[in-house]
Formats: structure tokens, sequence, C-alpha cells
């Protein structure tokens, strides 16, 4: 079996994001040499999250009003994980968004359902993140 590691790097300037990387899946795939198996791919920082969803702006407006109807960041001070960062709720964020996504490789593709594609959620941004991409497979 092969097994392949890749770690992409972001720094999103804005504290909440969502940033397809589908693409950069698919070329770590390709990279692998994998051909049947399956790629795991997860945020690195529990303030960040990878998800599956469509790639619509509309849909990506909603869930970041329903996100932050949920965990709203604001007033900091009614969460007590803020008496040490302000990022309480980037964390709850996270926790709903889930931290990574499995996805299977068939004939050397991501073998994905109609409309699906990999986004990074980042909720506390504005610093260095990583995602972290395992392949694994014949």
């Amino acid at each position: 079996m092969k097994s392949y590691r890749k770690e992409l790097t972001l720094r999103i300037p804005q504290r909440r994001a969502f940033l397809n990387i589908t693409d950069e899946v698919r070329q770590a795939v390709e990279e692998s040499g994998v051909q049947e198996g399956l790629v795991l791919c997860n945020a690195m920082h529990i303030t960040a999250s990878v998800f599956i969803n469509d790639d619509e702006n509309g849909l990506h407006h909603d869930m970041e009003v329903w996100l932050e109807k949920l965990a709203p960041e604001k007033p900091h001070n009614q969460y007590r994980h803020n008496g040490y960062e302000d990022n309480a709720d980037a964390h709850l964020k996270r926790s709903v968004m889930g931290r990574e996504v499995v996805v299977a490789i068939t004939k050397g593709r991501l073998d994905f359902g109609p409309w699906e594609q990999i986004f990074y959620g980042e909720f506390d941004g504005m610093r260095e993140k990583r995602i972290l991409i395992k392949v694994i497979g014949e």
C-alpha cells in the first residue's frame, strides 16, 4: 500500500473565510500515484475546519450567517474561554463544521457526488494555519 503526505500552509487575511481547496487535494492525489484508495484532508488547528459542500456564493453567505447566529463572535465577554484569547466562537464554529473529510479515490480521481467540493473554513484567521492531506491506497 502507498502512503503520501502533504501539508498546505495558508494565511487568510481576514478573520473568517471559506476557501475551495479541491484543486490542491486533487493535485496531491495525482502526486501520490494512488489509483484506488482514500484521501483524508484535515485542518490542523482547532479554530478551522475542512468540509464538503457546494461551491455557491449564496450558500457560503448563508453558512456564515447561520454560524454567526449559533456562535456570535461578540460580545467577547459571553465566553469563559475569552479570558485567554478572543476566539471562543471560532472553536464552537469548528465543532459544528467538523475537522476533516475523507474522500474515496477511484481510478486516480476524487470520487465525488454532483456539486461536491472540499473547503477550508477559517474562523480565526490572520495567522498561518496548516491543512494535512494524507493519501493511502494502491
